[in-house]
C-alpha cells in the first residue's frame, strides 16, 4: 500500500495555513512541527525569550482538535504534579490515582529547563512509552501523543541543562531566530488587536492526525537511504570533537522525520535532500562536545555539516 501524498499534503497545507493567521514568516519551523507531528516525534524549541515560542505551540494546539494542556516548569513543580498521584479515599477505603498535567494528547512543556532536573526526569517514561507508572501501575497516555517544550537558552540566569537521555527523546530541536523589520511591523499590526489566538479553530482532529502518522509509515525508504543515515550518524561518533555522538535512536528518527518531509513535499518515498534538511535539527542536540573543542569553537552544526560534506551520497 503506498502512501496518500497528496491528501497530505492538502492536509498540512490546511493546518499551516491556520497557524500563519497569527505566526508571521515562520512557514520552515511550522513546517518542522507538522513533520514531527506526523512521525510521532517529540519537539524540543530553543530561543531567547519572546520570540514567540510559546506562541507557535498554542496555535498548533488551536488548529487541531486534541486535548491540550500547557505545563509551566518552574523550580517548585513536583514530579508528581507531570505523572500524577494516587491519593487515599476515606470514603472507600482505597487509594485513588489522580491524573497529572501529562494525561492529554498534546502538551506544551513551557520553559522545561527552569524546572529540577527530577522533575525533569518525569518526562522520560512519558515521551519514550507513551506511558506513566506510578507506585507500579502503569497508565496508559491518549493517543495521538506529542511533548512540545520551550526552553531558554542554557547561559540564561536561572536554568538547568537537559541530561542526554532527555534530549535524546526529541525528535527536532528548532530555533524560530528573530523577525525581519517587515515581519516585525506585521507582528505588531496583528497584535494590536485583543485575544488573537481566539481567532483560530480547529482543522484537523483526532482521526486525522492518526492519519497522517500512518500515512508516514507507508513512505518507502530505500535501503540505500538508510545507509547513508547509518553513515551520517555513525559520522558524529567518529568526528574527533565528538565526545557523545548521535545515537541509534536518532538515526530511526531521522528516518522517520525524512519520511514527513517527503510526504509534506508530495512524494511517497524517501530522497537524499529529505535527510540532509532533517540532518541539523534531529541530530545536533544529541552531539556533546568534547571541551577542548568548545574552546575552538566548533559547534554541532559545524560538525553535522562537515559530516554531511564528506559523507557520499547515494544515487538512487
Amino acid at each position: 500500500m503506498k502512501a496518500n501524498a497528496q491528501g497530505f499534503k492538502q492536509l498540512c497545507d490546511k493546518i499551516e495555513n491556520n497557524i500563519n493567521r497569527i505566526m508571521i514568516g515562520k512557514n520552515a519551523v511550522i513546517e518542522e512541527l507538522l513533520i514531527a507531528l506526523a512521525a510521532g516525534g517529540h519537539v524540543l524549541i530553543e530561543d531567547v525569550p519572546g520570540i514567540g515560542k510559546t506562541t507557535l505551540v498554542s496555535s498548533l494546539a488551536r488548529s487541531l482538535n486534541l486535548s491540550f494542556n500547557r505545563i509551566q516548569f518552574t523550580p517548585d513543580l513536583m514530579p508528581s504534579d507531570v505523572t500524577g498521584f494516587n491519593l487515599y479515599n476515606q470514603k472507600t477505603n482505597e487509594f485513588e490515582f489522580q491524573p497529572g498535567a501529562v494525561m492529554k494528547q498534546l502538551i506544551l512543556a513551557d520553559e522545561i529547563n527552569r524546572t529540577s532536573p527530577k522533575t525533569q526526569s518525569a518526562l522520560l517514561e512519558v515521551m519514550q512509552e507513551g506511558q506513566v507508572t506510578v507506585d507500579g501501575v502503569t497508565y496508559v497516555l491518549p493517543q495521538p501523543f506529542m511533548v512540545l517544550a520551550t526552553q531558554n537558552p542554557v547561559e540564561h540566569l536561572g536554568t538547568y541543562p537537559l541530561p542526554e537521555a532527555q534530549l535524546d527523546r526529541f525528535m527536532l530541536k528548532i530555533n524560530l531566530g528573530y523577525p525581519s523589520l517587515d515581519e516585525e511591523v506585521q507582528i505588531l499590526r496583528l497584535y494590536d488587536q485583543d485575544e488573537v489566538l481566539d481567532q483560530l479553530s480547529p482543522v484537523a482532529g483526532v482521526d486525522q492526525v492518526l492519519w497522517m502518522r500512518e500515512q508516514t509509515r507507508l513512505v518507502h525508504c530505500a535501503d540505500s537511504i538508510k545507509y547513508y543515515i547509518t553513515l551520517l550518524t555513525t559520522g558524529t561518533r567518529q568526528h574527533p570533537d565528538v565526545q557523545l555522538g548521535a545515537s541509534p535512536r536518532a538515526s530511526r528518527m531521522l528516518m522517520q522525520a525524512a519520511k514527513g518531509r517527503a510526504l509534506l513535499h508530495g512524494r511517497d518515498f524517501v530522497r537524499p535532500d529529505d535527510v540532509q534538511a532533517l540532518a541539523r535539527p534531529v541530530l545536533s542536540h544529541r552531539l556533546s562536545l568534547k571541551p577542548e573543542s568548545r574552546l575552538k569553537r566548533s559547534t554541532p552544526e559545524l560538525i553535522i555539516q562537515s559530516v554531511l560534506e564528506r559523507t557520499p551520497v547515494p544515487e538512487k
